[in-house]
Order: structure tokens, then C-alpha cells, then sequence
């Protein structure tokens, strides 16, 4: 099959088209520069020069392909176009930058998303898109059970804005697409990450502490990105149009086992804080830390036969590499919140 990917770089990007590479797919992926297309090159990767906010190009892509795949998110201030980066920094007070980046990367992320369902509208081909499965959590909230495949975003959770898109991915399902929505744990872990557990390890460091809001019993759950990407394979491949599928290996570890790794292998304390003190010690990312997240994968597992085989995160901590090294600083208050979208 030849596959267009968006996100190809990126961490979870880079295992997914290893693992289409690997099962003999042929791989066209965008790359917004130079540098960016050798790196693909250099990956056995066609590169297709282009960003997600350039309609056209992503059209002609989707439309030359059997199959697409959709990882590409504006993380970063830099990825957005001057004109619009301009709006952000300088639209309002100071306080809001936050709220104008995410906006806008929202709304290019939609924009993309309708390019690439139009591109393949009446084909049946497969198109395969992500969200995280932090849209299912409620801040405020304990859950009762885990969260399935079967049930919506939760309007509280500090995810929504990505999650509320999985309604355009439903829309065009029903126009003669093979849309799925693969929802990823908070944790994508392995070698390489850069998402919520290094920004932790960061903080414990700054701190001098590992801490946990309350008692610490809220659930996070956790894949490793070899077995992510062979969901999005598989899904690819074989997933059923307007299916949810989660990108769940462990459905429910509880945050204070993190913080208490993260803690040991540091060696500082262990710290519980209120909920009140949370934004102190975790800035913009309290509302993610004291969510409580678990989430089954069975009707994932059962629909694509998707069996998780890599180590968990606790064995992925464990063994040290996490700490070996500093992740590189977020450049912004704007990047930071997000890669936490």
C-alpha cells in the first residue's frame, strides 16, 4: 500500500513508519524543510515537502495515496505562520497566549483533517488519525470504570480541544472513508520521548522533590511506542470505518507509583501537595497530573487482534535511561501547553 504520513519525525511518527516500512508498505511523508526530507530519506521515506497548514499540497498527496495517515500537530510557535504566530503573541494580554496558540493549532488541525477526508471521500481507502485518550478524563472527577472505545470525550478534561475533532474523523467515515481514531495513552513511552514523564522527571529535578496531587490514587495509562505504532498498522490496514480504537497497554497505573519511581531514581523526596498548590509545582500541567485517566483497549484488541508485547512504563523507568538525560527545554509557555494537548 502506498501511505501518506503526516508526523513522520516526531516520536511516535518515526516508529510508525519503521513499522509500515516493515511490513512492506511504501511510505510518502511530509516534511516542512530541507533538513526535515533528508532525514526521511535517510529513513527509506519519500519525502513530500509541505506543512499541515498547506491545504493544497496536503491534498495532492492523500489523493496519490491508498492510505493516510494523519500525526502532524502544531506544537511549537515556530511551525505556525508569522502572520497568524503574530496574532498569538500579540492578540490580547500576555495571559492568553496560551488560549490563541491552542486555537489556532486547533483550527489548523482541522482544516488539515477536512483536506485529507475530502482527498479520500468515496474512495473506502483508510484514513487514520490520533487523539489522546486524556479527552476522556474529567479533572474534577474520579472515574467509575475505565474509559472504552464506546465513549465520548469528557467535556471537563483538560484534552478536549484535540478530542472534539474526532467528530469531523466520524463525518467522514460516513462519506466513503475508512476513517479510524486511535486515542494514545498520556504516556507513549521508549527511547526518544519527549511528552508527559521526561516534563516530570524535569520538574522533580527543579524541585528537589516527586510530587502527586492528593493521595496520588488517580490513573495514567501507558504504551509503548513500538506497540502504539503497530495499532496504527493494523488500523491501517484493517480497521473498521468510524471505529474508536485506544492506544492503551496498561489501563490503570497509579500516579503516586510514577512519582515515587521518578522520586527513587532521583533520590529526592516523595511529596504529596493539595489540589490548590498543584499549579505551583506542576504549572500548566496540574490539570493532566491529577486527572484521573484509566481506559480499557478490549474492543481495540478483540477488532484488530492488537496484542501489546514491549515493556511497561514502571520496567521503562526502571531502567534508567529516562534519567540519564535532561530533555531539551520547551522554548515557550505556548509550546509547552501544547504537546500536553
Amino acid at each position: 500500500m502506498r501511505v501518506f504520513v503526516t508526523g513522520a519525525t516526531g516520536f511516535v511518527g518515526q516508529a510508525v513508519v519503521k513499522e509500515l516500512i516493515g511490513a512492506g508498505h511504501n511510505v510518502t511523508a511530509l516534511a516542512r524543510s530541507a533538513a526535515k526530507a533528508e532525514a526521511l530519506r535517510a529513513m527509506g521515506i519519500t519525502p513530500h515537502i509541505g506543512g499541515i497548514d498547506d491545504l493544497e499540497s496536503l491534498r495532492r498527496a492523500a489523493a496519490a495515496a491508498d492510505g493516510v495517515i494523519h500525526l502532524a500537530f502544531m506544537h511549537g510557535l515556530s511551525q505556525i505562520p508569522l502572520q497568524k504566530r503574530l496574532r498569538v503573541l500579540l492578540g490580547g494580554l500576555p495571559t492568553g497566549i496560551v488560549s490563541r496558540f491552542m486555537a489556532v493549532s486547533a483550527d489548523a488541525d482541522r482544516q488539515a483533517i477536512n483536506t485529507l477526508g475530502a482527498a479520500l471521500k468515496g474512495s473506502g481507502r483508510p484514513f487514520v488519525t490520533t487523539f489522546g485518550a486524556m479527552g476522556l478524563a474529567d479533572s474534577t472527577m474520579r472515574a467509575a470504570r475505565p474509559a472504552t472505545e464506546n465513549d465520548a470525550p469528557a467535556a471537563g478534561s483538560p484534552g478536549i480541544a484535540r478530542a472534539l475533532t474526532e467528530e469531523l474523523v466520524e463525518g467522514w467515515a460516513s462519506l466513503g472513508v475508512r476513517a479510524t481514531m486511535i486515542r494514545l495513552a498520556p504516556s507513549v513511552h521508549g527511547d526518544g520521548d519527549t511528552g508527559f514523564v521526561p516534563q516530570l522527571i524535569a520538574t522533580a529535578r527543579k524541585k528537589g522533590n516527586s510530587a502527586y496531587i492528593g493521595d496520588g490514587s488517580n490513573r495514567w495509562t501507558a504504551v509503548h511506542r513500538t506497540d502504539a505504532a503497530r495499532l496504527f498498522r493494523l488500523a491501517l490496514e484493517s480497521g473498521i470505518a468510524g471505529a474508536r480504537y485506544h492506544g492503551v497497554a496498561e489501563e490503570n497505573i497509579p500516579f503516586r507509583s510514577i512519582a515515587d519511581m521518578i522520586g527513587r531514581k532521583l533520590d529526592v523526596p516523595l511529596l504529596g501537595i493539595a489540589a490548590q498548590d498543584s499549579a505551583k509545582q506542576f504549572g500548566f500541567l496540574a490539570p493532566f497530573i491529577m486527572a484521573d485517566n484509566p481506559a480499557s483497549s478490549d474492543l481495540t484488541r478483540a477488532q484488530l487482534g492488537w496484542q501489546p508485547r514491549e515493556r511497561g512504563l514502571m520496567a521503562d523507568l526502571e531502567d534508567g535511561r529516562y534519567f540519564a538525560t535532561v530533555p531539551a527545554p520547551i522554548s515557550s509557555r505556548a509550546e509547552r501547553r501544547s504537546q500536553a494537548a
